[in-house]
């Protein structure tokens, strides 16, 4: 017996795919949104936070990402995994974000780094910790847009290049070529 949409058991039993399926034929007051909503939110909010660097800034993203799903909720093909194309939307919105708030951004981060760094002085595990980050951010922020949110996109989420190639419009074989050259320059600039 299928799955009962109605009841919230039934929703729980049902894959992502199918909920964004039910979701799309529902309409704007459908549950099946709300519970796809509510299975992807941690997803989203990393996805936000990670591209975003900032806390505030991912809550806006991962905002904004949820709109766009209710929006374009009935363009999910089902050609892919739900969590791809879901990551594919939430990083085209977080790119569009940076880079229309990157004046902004600019002005707030040494108000940040300046708090964190005064916490460091204080407990030398967290200074250890800072540092690391703080090279990391260095090697990340020589890269463009694109190559930085390819780079965390394999290497922070796990993505593999078949789920990337999706939500970058490329070929796997194409990433896996782009990957290996941001690697390549990223290890000439840590030397």
């Amino acid at each position: 017996m299928a799955p009962d949409i109605h009841d919230i058991a039934g929703l729980a039993a049902l894959s992502d795919e199918e909920l964004a399926a039910q979701a799309a034929r529902e309409g704007s007051d459908g549950a099946a949104f709300t519970a796809l909503m509510e299975r992807s939110r941690e997803r989203v909010w990393r996805v936000c936070w990670r591209l975003m660097g900032t806390q505030h800034d991912a809550e806006d993203a991962a905002q904004e990402v949820f709109v766009r799903l209710f929006f374009d909720r009935a363009k999910f093909a089902g050609r892919s995994r739900y969590s791809t194309w879901l990551h594919g939307v939430a990083l085209r919105t977080c790119l569009t974000l940076r880079r229309s708030r990157s004046r902004r951004r600019r002005r707030e981060e040494p108000e940040t780094s300046g708090r964190i760094e005064a916490e460091a002085t204080r407990q030398p595990e967290v200074a250890a910790a800072v540092d690391a980050s703080h090279d990391v951010t260095k090697l990340l922020a020589g890269l463009d847009e694109e190559d930085r949110a390819l780079v965390l996109m394999k290497f922070a989420e796990g993505h593999e290049y078949d789920e990337l190639a999706e939500m970058f419009g490329s070929t796997a074989a194409a990433l896996r070529m782009r990957v290996s050259r941001i690697r390549a320059r990223l290890a000439t600039q840590e030397q």
